[in-house]
């Protein structure tokens, strides 16, 4: 199932099934004739509302079921590892290499990043280079707008 939401940074597509979220994407614009049904979902509805309080400055933290299964076991390491960023703050691509006990490994921690399936949900944004912003698969743009939009609040 999915829903969609309108946010500053542009149109998300939210999926997930019965029990857990699966995937946030960025669209181009909101589809045509989409009818929302949201009753016969509670993680999307749980979903669509914590993003909006998140974007609205109101939450900093995300209570969700997630899944993690579409990565392979390091993707998925990474991707647990980004859920241990703390809202408002960075960690270098070899930080978190580190973290997850593969000091060498920022270059595959950025390529996992680059494959998050729940952006902003797990906190990839908030991986930056040692002497740049780093690169963002929405854009650095986006990247910029999310952690200063964090650390303000």
């Amino acid at each position: 199932m999915e829903t969609f939401l309108s946010t500053p940074i542009g149109v998300l597509r939210i999926i997930a099934n019965e029990s857990a979220l699966q995937a946030v994407e960025f669209q181009k614009s909101m589809p045509k004739n989409f009818e929302e049904d949201l009753e016969n979902n509670v993680i999307l509805k749980k979903a669509k509302t914590q993003l909006t309080e998140y974007f609205e400055g109101k939450r900093k933290s995300f209570d969700l079921p997630l899944d993690l299964s579409r990565g392979s076991e390091f993707q998925q390491k990474v991707w647990r590892g980004l859920l241990e960023i703390p809202f408002g703050e960075t960690r270098t691509y070899g930080q978190l290499a580190k973290a997850i006990g593969n000091p060498k490994g920022q270059r595959a921690v950025g390529g996992a990043n680059n494959k998050n399936p729940l952006p902003i949900i797990v906190p990839c944004h908030r991986v930056v280079a040692k002497n740049s912003i780093g690169g963002f698969a929405l854009g650095q743009n986006v990247k910029i707008w999310l952690l200063s939009r964090e650390k303000n609040a």
